[in-house]
């Protein structure tokens, strides 16, 4: 038992890097907001509204602004999702001469503003207003009120695929799926006994099958799982590099305690501890290979985590990372390492990097 007014770390809601929420007994809130953001533009960029039909083309193009909040909240596979946004898409019509071969007569521009959608609102389609910059004459008004009646149908379609999303856990759907417990079908038919006399004859397929899954599972490790992700710097590959191995920059950009040695065989912690590990192969501005592992893993385990560096053009520089044997599963029992460790990467690191140094989105 803990001293009176202290209480156990393990059971403590606080803010972790390794994404603990031990035994799942604590509310867990996901930041949505980027994720909102790549769904969203996802759904609305490049949709063709029409394509000839009248002598007019209309298509969207981009996701130009997306504003507020979203977050969801999970205790126990219960989803509370949240967000109140604001958003502006751009679009692009053209009307054409039949008579001239089909040149375009006239070429506008325009936006599509959603001043307010938020969960409040989940059952209602929120306010779409449709504007056009470039044209109001004749030509234009008829090309704008075209998008009203055959895009404004498709816009609102779209968002509510984004709020059924947000209903099921946003970005955090994959994990509630893998912890759903077997269906009642699946249990009988993996107990279910064999044929009359006990014999059964696989099929060749059913083997075939067998075999392509052993293999499968010879790629990692039984409990374990590999990560990739493969993110772009407008910068030069020296300045990447030195910003993952410099503790005082770690400490501007995660607003934590950093220690960083830059020698092989030096150790480093990151984030007020919670990462700790050992450099195993450095070459500046080219490759750094790390053994890398969270507190909260079980002890003894460790990843290797391998970061490549490369400057198709100058100032342009691709990050490959790769990390190898992430736990499946922490010390406590928590199954969403692996998503956690994926997304500290992305959320926590690289873009924070992008943010506080200017290395663009």
């Amino acid at each position: 038992m803990a001293k009176f007014g202290e209480g156990d770390k393990r059971w403590i809601v606080e803010e972790r890097v390794d994404g603990t929420n031990v035994h799942n007994w604590h509310w867990a809130e996901r930041n949505c907001i980027e994720w909102s953001r790549s769904f969203l533009s996802s759904l609305l960029s490049g949709l063709t509204i029409l394509d000839g039909e009248g002598g007019l083309a209309i298509r969207t193009k981009a996701l130009d602004k997306l504003e507020g909040e979203a977050y969801v909240n999970i205790r126990k596979g219960k989803v509370i999702p949240g967000y109140e946004l604001s958003l502006s898409l751009s679009w692009e019509g053209e009307a054409r001469d039949s008579t001239a071969g089909g040149d375009p007569l006239v070429k506008v521009s325009g936006s599509v503003e959603v001043p307010y959608l938020a969960d409040e609102n989940a059952g209602e389609d929120p306010e779409v207003r449709i504007t056009i910059r470039d044209d109001d004459g004749p030509v234009g008004r008829r090309i704008k009120d075209a998008f009203i009646a055959k895009g404004k149908p498709v816009v609102l379609e779209k968002l509510r695929a984004y709020v059924q999303a947000m209903a099921k856990g946003g970005p955090a759907m994959d994990e509630l799926e893998t912890k759903k417990p077997p269906s009642v079908v699946g249990k009988n038919q993996s107990a279910a006994s064999p044929a009359a006399g006990g014999k059964t004859a696989p099929t060749a397929s059913v083997a075939g099958n067998a075999a392509v899954a052993t293999k499968e599972k010879k790629k990692t490790k039984e409990g374990f799982k590999n990560i990739s992700l493969t993110e772009k710097f407008y910068c030069r590959a020296r300045d990447i590099y030195e910003i993952l191995m410099d503790e005082n920059r770690w400490k501007g950009f995660t607003q934590s305690n950093a220690r960083i040695s830059k020698e092989v065989g030096g150790q480093f912690s990151l984030f007020d501890g919670s990462i700790t590990g050992v450099n195993e192969e450095l070459q500046e501005a080219k490759l750094i290979v790390q053994k890398w592992r969270f507190g909260s893993w079980p002890e003894g385990v460790h990843s290797t985590v391998r970061l490549t560096f490369d400057e198709p053009e100058q100032g342009v520089t691709i990050v490959k990372l790769t990390q190898t044997n992430v736990p499946e599963e922490d010390k406590y029992g928590n199954a969403t390492v692996v998503e956690n460790t994926e997304r500290g990467w992305r959320d926590l690191i690289f873009h924070k990097i992008r943010a506080v140094f200017g290395f663009g989105m």
